[in-house]
């Protein structure tokens, strides 16, 4: 059972990346459907063009960075990168996930949904914010002196109860 955890993997991954290009595939296939046939002339192909493009652009990067390369005797020579992985990784699918519900509702809705798609660079700049916020934070007590009138721990007051103070050390100035 070698490399299971990576023939797992490029299973996994195998399975999401056909999953994800059928589900593009009919979901873009209905909104051409939809603009061609029952709103014929009211949906503008142009904002489909610049919105969509991105999303489509990020499902074939993720097909690359994820797709298992096999060996010609069938063997398995790279899994491919995991999907699921928090971060950048997982950010690339919220967008493709919010420009699938901005095209259903741009079919449904019309022109007027396309909007939807602010909440994208929306959501990317409260993920800097937070982030940075919390880097900041992180950051704050690093310069920070010891308050003088913080209260003694426990070791301290017992080294205190038992020989007073003859057991600080003072230092001279």
């Amino acid at each position: 059972m070698a490399q299971k955890a990576a023939k797992s993997l490029a299973a996994r991954n195998t399975a999401r990346l056909k999953q994800t290009h059928l589900i593009s595939l009919v979901l873009h296939t209905l909104f051409f459907l939809v603009a061609f046939t029952l709103r014929r002339g009211s949906l503008s192909l142009k904002a489909y063009a610049v919105l969509a493009t991105p999303a489509l652009l990020i499902e074939f990067y993720l097909d690359r960075l994820a797709r298992p390369v096999y060996n010609a005797d069938g063997s398995l020579l790279r899994a491919g990168d995991d999907l699921g992985a928090a971060g950048v990784t997982e950010f690339l699918w919220d967008v493709v996930y919010w420009t699938w519900i901005t095209v259903v509702a741009a079919a449904i809705f019309g022109n007027r949904a396309w909007w939807l798609y602010l909440a994208v660079p929306a959501y990317a700049g409260y993920v800097v914010f937070t982030a940075a916020t919390g880097l900041k934070g992180m950051l704050g007590g690093i310069g920070a002196t010891a308050d003088e009138g913080q209260a003694p721990s426990r070791r301290q007051k017992k080294m205190e109860a038992r020989g007073g103070s003859a057991q600080k050390i003072r230092y001279q100035r």
